[in-house]
This record gives structure tokens, C-alpha cells and sequence, in this order.
């Protein structure tokens, strides 16, 4: 029976009983205790003549029969609450560590349970192995068969690891295609023999009754404490670094770390840090105002991270290099975006959010509309207020996922912005393909704008797109008066950069930014976009003061 079912037989107070139900409980206890005291008293009256020793059989009988109700009545329910409280608290917890899709523990359950098993393995001197693994051709599946049939496939191979391992082995989904595998009291040798033999299995064809895969194969690294690695960081290093050395050589192979083997600069370590980046939310939002240059209003503000101490990292170009490098870039994504709206509770309700989501995010299985909803309501932050900009800078690969997953998400009243267009190709791309309320100007423009023909050119020709569809046009990267007057001549009304305003901590109010003295933004004007339309577009641009196309 379940904490649901349980808590609906009637048989102990829910957790939300109110203490009038619980002083209830009490004073029926003490009447009803009260009531029986007295009548024993009469009944004793006729047995027992002498007053005191009538009098101390009466107060014991009193005191048993209090105690009797008060557990009865209040303890007993109340335990019994508790005990239904633990196991829905444990079920809860169970499913926050959960990969839904494979069963297995997901990478916040790894990072806890690698803490716990690494210090179990210094504290009693026993073998701790460490086996990372990466499905060889993954990409092809979602890209040849569709991403239902990738998630099979990820789910096939849940069952496959599952039905492999001893009962004190922990397998983990530790990302799209990578698993990790924590075998205590194992060493290296015998971590090698596990993941062959789960390599073999992988490998034997599968019955297609339920569309499963015919096989799948992957290439894996394997690390131990203590024959090769000292430390948790250390074990983690090896393992990911001996599973580059196996896809290097061929793939479909498991290698045991060897030092003579590998590289001076280890792949793995930076790989290792972002995910303790992520799991121990080592990052800060900050946030730069977007501003109209006419009348210097703020209309919103652009949500950014910056890595905090203890984080190995120096700055976020450096943090999202190594992720996107190690496979992360997805998971450190959508926990910005978390971060970055949890931090905005004191932005003003007629200001919107802008934050940053790569290209290869929203292709993702683990982005959607409903993921982007949850999170926003977590924090109680209107979707109408969101916008998500999409870099030019990376390329698509499946524009035609990625449009469908954006056109959703516009039709719960989320934003979009291009982001950066100019810098790269793929942006005109995504201008043709996706319906953006915002296009960006990468800042490379911006401040070549003012000594540039040519790059005065591709402003005005932006400006002139976004005239046809109704979107606001925001210059980046302003540093220079010149600058802000060369693009309120190309026809740019609104922008960001450090001469409106600096990266900072969210104010308690915005108030225009003055000129020419620039100062960190204060109130706002009001700003509410309807639905995701060119012409409500229009209506939202006329809202915040802005000319309507």
C-alpha cells in the first residue's frame, strides 16, 4: 500500500490536521478520562471505607485511564501520521532521484551516492570501481529513427544494465547517452569484467515486439580507489578520461585507466567540474537592463551567470566551453535558466526576463514546453513575461524539432529572441524557419556600426526584417555615445550594454536610466504582451512606447 492510500483509509490524521482538531482530540481525551475517574470514585465509595486509601485508588485509576486515552486518541494517530508523512517524504525522494525514462538514478543521485560510496571506500579500505559509459552511435539512432526510438533505446538499455549488476551496484543515467556505474568492493579488474560482459549482453539483438532496438553498443572507462585513484575528483577524472581513450581507439570498448596512456591535459577533469558546478549550484545570476534608447526606459532585463567560489571556473565563457565539451551543455542550461528565474522575484511586474538557451538545449529530450512551465511555476514567474534568445552562433540539426518545440512554447505566451544574429550563418536560417518576437544584434555590429558602411548596412537591414514581422529589434554590446547615436539613426529603438547599464544584482525598482550619467536601472514602464502573434506583437511594442511597424 502506498503513502497515498494510506493516508486516505482514515485510520491516522492527515499531515494538514489542524491543531483545533488536535486540542479536540485532547480535551476528549481529558473528559472522557475526567468522567471514568469520577465513576470509579462512586463505585469505590461503596468498597473501600477509609477516604485516603479511596482517594489514591481513585487518583491511579484516574492517571491510568488518562494515559490510556491520551495514547489512544492523540499519540497513537499522531505516530501513525508520522509514519505516513516518512514513507510519502521517502517516495518523493525516491522520485527526485529517479531517471524516469531508464529507472535508474539520475545525476543528482550519482553525485550523492559517489560522495557516499568514496567515503565509505577511505573509511574502510575497501575497492571502489568507477565505470562511465557512452552509447557508440546514439545520435543516429534519434537522428535516423526519431527521438521515440532513441528513448527506447535508452530505455532497453536501463533494463539491460539493471538485469546485469549485483544488488549493491548503483547504475545511473548520468546525462542523454552517458550512464555511470558505482561497484563497491570491486577493483579495476573486475569492473573491466562487469562492463564487458554488459557490453555483451548490449550487443545480442533484442526482440522488436515493442520496438526495441536490434542492439546497441557503447564504449566505457574504467577507474578504482585505491589501486589507481586517490580521490573522488580523481576516480571521476580517470574513468571519463580512459572512456575518451576507448572511443579514440575504435569505440565498442572498455579501457582501464593508464596513466602512460593518457594525455597531459585530462578531458575528464573539466567534465567532473561542471557536474559539481551543476550539483552543488556553485553559480550567482546577475542581470543587465534592456533599455529603450528614446526615453531611456528599462523594458526589461537580461538574466546571466557568473560561477562562485568554489567553482574552478574563472568566468562563464569558460564554464559553458567545458560543458558543452564534456556533454553537460544541456543539464548547466536548464539549471541557469532555474537559477536565473529564481532569482528575479524582485523584478517588477511590468518588466520581462530575457534568458539564454542554446540550440542544441531545445533539440534535447529534457527540454520541452511542459519543463520550461514547471520551472516557471516553481517560482511563480508568468510565462508571459519570459523570453528565451537562441545563439546563431551553434548549429541545428534538426530544425524542424527545434521549431515545433519553440512554436509551443509561444503558444503559452513565452517569447522569443535571436540572439547574437549577424555573428554567424545559422541565424538567417533560424530567421526563415522560427517566428522570433526579438532579434538581437550581435554586438560585433553594434560596435562597428558607427565607423562601418558596411556593417551600418546589415543593421538596417535587420531593422528592416523586423519591421515586416512585428519584431523588436535590440542592439548589443553598447559602450560608446557614438554608438547609441549611429543606431537610433539606423532606426535600432531599443538596447543593452555597459554604457545603459552593467551586469549586477537585481534592483528592488527600476527607473529609467539617466543620460548622460548610467546608472543601474530602478522602475518600469508596464509591458504586458498578449499572444504570440506579429500583430500582438505590434500591440506589446506600442505598450512599452516603442514604434509600430
Amino acid at each position: 500500500m502506498n503513502a497515498a492510500t494510506t493516508a486516505g483509509t482514515g485510520a491516522a490524521p492527515t499531515a494538514h490536521e489542524s491543531r483545533a482538531g488536535l486540542a479536540l482530540r485532547l480535551a476528549v481525551a481529558l473528559g472522557a478520562s475526567a468522567l471514568a475517574a469520577i465513576l470509579v470514585d462512586q463505585m469505590l465509595s461503596g468498597v473501600v471505607r477509609e477516604a485516603p486509601l479511596r482517594g489514591l485508588l481513585s487518583a491511579l485509576l484516574a492517571v491510568t485511564l488518562v494515559g490510556f486515552a491520551l495514547f489512544h486518541l492523540v499519540v497513537s494517530p499522531l505516530a501513525r501520521s508520522q509514519e505516513t508523512l516518512t514513507v510519502a517524504y521517502q517516495a518523493a525522494l525516491a522520485d527526485a532521484l529517479q531517471d524516469p525514462l531508464t529507472g535508474l538514478g539520475n545525476h543528482r543521485a550519482f553525485q550523492e551516492e559517489l560522495d557516499r560510496q568514496v567515503e565509505a571506500a577511505h573509511r574502510y579500505g575497501v575497492p571502489l570501481a568507477l565505470v562511465i559509459l557512452d552509447l557508440d552511435e546514439f545520435k543516429a539512432i534519434n537522428d535516423g529513427q526519431g527521438h521515440a526510438a532513441g528513448d527506447r533505446a535508452l530505455a532497453h538499455f536501463g533494463r539491460i544494465v539493471s538485469s546485469a549488476l549485483r544488488r549493491v551496484d548503483r547504475p545511473f543515467r548520468v546525462g542523454g547517452d552517458e550512464f555511470a556505474l558505482l561497484l563497491p568492493h570491486t577493483d579495476a579488474d573486475g569492473a573491466k569484467i562487469v562492463a564487458r560482459r554488459l557490453l555483451a549482453s548490449a550487443l545480442q539483438p533484442a526482440l522488436r515486439s515493442d520496438g526495441s532496438p536490434g542492439s546497441l553498443s557503447f564504449s566505457a572507462g574504467v577507474s578504482a580507489i585505491p589501486e589507481l585513484a586517490g580521490s573522488r575528483a580523481q576516480l571521476y577524472s580517470q574513468a571519463d578520461s580512459a572512456l575518451y581513450a576507448a572511443k579514440r581507439a575504435g569505440r565498442t570498448d572498455v579501457h582501464v585507466f593508464d596513466p602512460a596512456e593518457q594525455p597531459v591535459e585530462d578531458p575528464g577533469g573539466a567534465g567532473m567540474a561542471v557536474a559539481e558546478v551543476i550539483a552543488r549550484g556553485w553559480l550567482r545570476p546577475v542581470y543587465q537592463p534592456i533599455v529603450e534608447l528614446k526615453s531611456r526606459a528599462v523594458l526589461g532585463m537580461e538574466g546571466l551567470i557568473r560561477p562562485v567560489s568554489p567553482a574552478p571556473f574563472d568566468n562563464p565563457g569558460a564554464l559553458f566551453s567545458a560543458a558543452a565539451a564534456s556533454g553537460h551543455l544541456v543539464e548547466l542550461d536548464l539549471t541557469c535558466v532555474e537559477t536565473i528565474v529564481a532569482g528575479a522575484g524582485t523584478l517588477p511586474a511590468g518588466a520581462f526576463l530575457s534568458v539564454n538557451l542554446s540550440p542544441a538545449t531545445v533539440e534535447a529530450p529534457e527540454f520541452s514546453t511542459a519543463a520550461m512551465l514547471s520551472i516557471l511555476a516553481r517560482h511563480g514567474f508568468p510565462p508571459e513575461r519570459l523570453v528565451l534568445e537562441l545563439t546563431e552562433q551553434q548549429a541545428i540539426t534538426d530544425l524542424e524539432r527545434v521549431r515545433l518545440k519553440l512554436d509551443t512554447c509561444r503558444s503559452v505566451g513565452i517569447r522569443l529572441a535571436a540572439d547574437d544574429v549577424g555573428a554567424g550563418n545559422s541565424g538567417l536560417r533560424l530567421l526563415s524557419e522560427v517566428s522570433f518576437d526579438v532579434i538581437k544584434v550581435d554586438l560585433t555590429l553594434v560596435q562597428r556600426s558607427a565607423s562601418s558602411a558596411s556593417s551600418s548596412a546589415v543593421v538596417e537591414s535587420v531593422v528592416s526584417l523586423a519591421g515586416r514581422t512585428g519584431a523588436m529589434v535590440v542592439a548589443e554590446g553598447i559602450e560608446h555615445p557614438e554608438q547609441l547615436e549611429q543606431l537610433e539613426r539606423l532606426g535600432v529603438s531599443v538596447g543593452q550594454g555597459f554604457l545603459l547599464g552593467r551586469p549586477g544584482s537585481l534592483p528592488d525598482a527600476i527607473e529609467p536610466v539617466p543620460e548622460p550619467t548610467i546608472v543601474m536601472p530602478a522602475a518600469v514602464v508596464s509591458v504586458e504582451p498578449a499572444s504570440p502573434t506579429a500583430a500582438s506583437m505590434s500591440a506589446w511594442r506600442q505598450s512599452i512606447g516603442l514604434p509600430v511597424a
